[in-house]
């Protein structure tokens, strides 16, 4: 059967969740101009949306290892939008650092185990696993252009709007959970496949590095675009949906690549890419930030989906535990550093807290050197061991 229709059902789905995590560094500057907040308040909410993420999401995957969980998708859709649409509520921090802890915490449920699903539908192929994060990533790029005008006309208060994507995230959601496969390939693959902690501790590592500069990029970016522009809230917004839009090409790009180039290779060379990337965002004068942020954003997000794939394959047996971390702690670990940066920012300025970022890609690209592409599965032979996963239709009963 085809897998188109649960694949871009997923990836709708995806889309949905992320937006709340685009809409985090989005609501920054009008914290920030609103609130009055210094750069260490602002980034302490970031920290919010990312500390709970960052430490539950492997627990989740680690759990969902153990016992399929598929309801976590739709329940971590609503709680990813309630959070986003209860921050602006109140003036006080604690109840707005609270809700937005709230949104991490469902960004976290979600992603382990809608992973699962997306490589059960896909067969564990890293351009249909691209396809897959390609939502998430368009979820991200269209945070700014809803925030922005959302709270721009209403103020913060009128954040409870913001909720509607999560409505629509929980329908999706709910019609993929229909439409799920049965899993059987997935499970062979697991029984068949060794763990190869090694090298998924060092992929991690990477991964880790790639959060610490895409979140203290966005962190900053917003702010640091409309003092090198001269514009306004706009400028900042452009500068995100740049962020977010390239981060689109990228993921596209990756799968792409890794069909011809190999994941390994693709992954090191876009880390090697991110260097002087980064180096011109931190530097470039007026405008030109603009086309160094997008070559930014696809450097960053053209390894994104292969570190799944390659997370997974390492791991065959924890495809839960592999996918928190690959999928979940790429976009969220990198938070953690957020308030340093923004320390930073305070101290000296915006411009100077990035420029120890631009170390931090090279970093990733020595330790992406330090690993190999899986051994290939050597299973017996089986009449069915190629069949594509079976997708049985939508019933009424679970």
């Amino acid at each position: 059967m085809n897998r188109r229709a649960p694949v871009a059902l997923l990836s709708a789905g995806h889309a949905c969740v992320d937006v709340y995590q685009g809409a985090v560094p989005a609501i920054v500057p009008f914290l920030v101009t609103g609130r009055h907040y210094s750069y260490v308040a602002a980034s302490g909410i970031v920290l919010a949306a990312t500390l709970l993420s960052s430490v539950v999401q492997p627990a989740f995957g680690m759990l969902t290892d153990r016992w399929a969980m598929p309801w976590l998708v739709p329940a971590g859709t609503g709680a990813a939008g309630l959070g986003v649409a209860l921050s602006g509520v109140s003036d006080a921090y604690p109840l707005t650092w609270a809700a937005i802890a709230v949104s991490g915490l469902g960004v976290a449920a979600y992603h382990p185990e809608s992973a699962r699903i997306a490589r059960a539908v896909t067969g564990g192929d890293h351009a249909g696993m691209s396809w897959f994060s390609l939502g998430g990533n368009l979820g991200f790029a269209a945070a700014p252009l809803l925030v922005t005008p959302v709270i721009a006309a209403g103020g913060l208060h009128a954040t409870p709007w913001l909720a509607v994507p999560a409505f629509l995230g929980t329908a999706l959601s709910l019609t993929a959970m229909r439409r799920r496969t049965s899993g059987a390939a997935a499970k062979k693959a697991a029984a068949d496949g060794r763990d190869d902690w090694p090298m998924f501790v060092r992929l991690s590592l990477v991964v880790l590095c790639r959060s610490v500069v895409f979140f203290g990029l966005s962190t900053l970016l917003a702010v640091v675009a409309r003092q090198r522009t001269g514009g306004g809230a706009d400028a900042g917004a452009v500068a995100l949906f740049v962020l977010f839009a390239g981060g689109a090409v990228g993921t596209v790009l990756g799968g792409r690549l890794a069909a011809t180039l190999g994941r390994v290779r693709t992954l090191r060379a876009s880390y090697l890419l991110a260097v002087p990337a980064v180096t011109g965002v931190a530097l470039a004068p007026s405008y030109a930030i603009y086309a160094f942020v997008a070559l930014t954003a696809i450097a960053l997000y053209t390894p994104f989906s292969i570190q799944v794939t390659l997370g997974q394959d390492y791991l065959p047996r924890r495809i839960g535990t592999a996918s928190g971390v690959t999928l979940g702690l790429a976009v969220s670990a990198g938070g953690i550093a957020s308030p340093a940066v923004g320390a930073l920012a305070d101290a000296a300025s915006p411009r100077t807290a990035l420029l120890p970022l631009i170390a931090v890609p090279a970093v990733a690209w020595l330790l992406a050197r330090l690993i190999q592409e899986p051994a290939p599965l050597e299973a017996p032979a089986s009449p069915h061991q190629h069949t594509a996963p079976d997708i049985p239709p939508p019933s009424l009963h679970r």
